[in-house]
């Protein structure tokens, strides 16, 4: 009975040495148990510049056209001058279209018509979730992103094509109003000189410029709040923000502003204009966000800015 009861005690004893002993305390931070995953670290600016995109065959179905990005597919429209060519391009992105009412060429459908008549290919594409391009990321941040990795890809898809007639010499990009600050997120990342014209670009710093339009939403911006809120828990938004990164920028701008712009207030590049070093800033009075009266004079504007580069 003594017997057994000193071994009960020495097995008690051992229990509380080793759990006293060898097992972290309940207050110390266990390694495993703080490792953060942050998927959304790819799509820093820094990190975008350092990332090789691969390059996608161009398919080419009458004026549509579709490529790969990361696998999924991305659809757009595609004009492409008559005659033999080669031609040079025009990348063109548009700015927010609801999701709902998108048709392809939306945002873009009458300008690239218009480079197209003058000796252009122009593409623009959907993106995705758009148009019949494949779903986009589930997570509203990482979406946006994708767009830029869209048209990351879609350049060097552009540089390694040898079935269209392009020159790849000769590229150059067009952005109006959110599809603006994608062209000027491009340039940063890609450090090339490639010409660009932006109309009524968004150019103020993330996430600013998302909640400057939640007003719009439905829900008046309660769950890209509350989506933002989660992101700043892991992420330094100041490595996502275009405006930490216009250095970066060596291309040549022709920078669009109507005074009457109802979408983005003219002093967003007013002070857009002063932090480049190679912008032609044209304003015009009295047009709104599509440049309208304006459009016929800002187009022609934009064909002559790009056509002193093929000389």
């Amino acid at each position: 009975m003594i017997k057994n009861i000193t071994v009960a005690i020495i097995y008690i004893l051992i229990g509380w040495f080793l759990n006293t002993t060898w097992h972290l305390p309940k207050n110390q931070n266990n390694p495993i148990s703080q490792i953060i995953l942050k998927p959304l670290e790819k799509y820093s600016i820094e990190n975008l510049s350092k990332t090789k995109f691969k390059a996608s065959e161009i398919k080419v179905d009458g004026n549509l056209f579709s490529f790969f990005v990361e696998g999924k597919k991305v659809t757009g429209q595609i004009n492409i001058p008559d005659g033999e060519g080669p031609f040079p391009v025009i990348i063109m992105f548009r700015g927010y279209v609801d999701q709902k009412l998108y048709k392809t060429g939306d945002g873009t459908r009458r300008a690239s018509e218009y480079f197209a008549k003058n000796g252009f290919i122009t593409l623009a594409p959907d993106f995705l979730g758009y148009g019949g391009s494949d779903a986009e990321a589930s997570n509203i941040f990482e979406s946006r992103f994708q767009t830029y990795v869209t048209a990351l890809t879609l350049i060097n898809s552009i540089t390694q094509s040898s079935n269209l007639p392009i020159d790849q010499s000769f590229i150059f990009l067009w952005g109006h109003s959110n599809g603006g600050q994608i062209a000027l997120t491009t340039l940063e990342v890609t450090g090339k000189n490639y010409p660009t014209a932006l109309w009524a670009p968004v150019s103020k710093p993330f996430p600013y410029s998302i909640l400057y339009y939640t007003d719009e939403s439905d829900d008046h911006g309660k769950l890209i709040r509350s989506e933002l809120a989660k992101f700043e828990q892991n992420y330094d938004v100041e490595n996502y923000s275009l405006t930490n990164y216009l250095d970066k920028i060596v291309a040549p701008i022709e920078l669009h502003q109507g005074t009457n712009d109802d979408a983005v207030p003219t002093s967003w590049s007013d002070t857009l204009a002063k932090r480049l070093t190679n912008v032609e800033y044209l304003k015009h009075p009295g047009a709104d966000h599509n440049l309208n009266p304006a459009w016929n004079q800002s187009v022609s504007q934009s064909l002559h800015f790009y056509q002193k580069f093929l000389q």
